[in-house]
């Protein structure tokens, strides 16, 4: 649902992933960029694979003025 460069935001679906008929969605807890999707569609992983590397974003506010 994602590629290497996109920005998500908190609660956007990455992947859907299936396990026994019944698929479920990968979501974000926090805003990021994708940095590299480790899996392809339809690929068998096994449980604890890491399927995707994100770059999670500092919030504006946070920085305090700073950079």
């Amino acid at each position: 649902m994602v590629q290497p460069g996109d920005r998500v935001a908190a609660g956007d679906t990455l992947l859907v992933f299936e396990a026994m008929k019944m698929q479920s969605n990968l979501k974000v807890t926090g805003d990021c960029t994708v940095r590299e999707i480790l899996v392809a569609e339809g690929e068998t992983v096994a449980g604890g694979a890491l399927l995707v590397k994100l770059d999670v974003l500092q919030n504006e506010s946070d920085n305090h003025g700073k950079e």
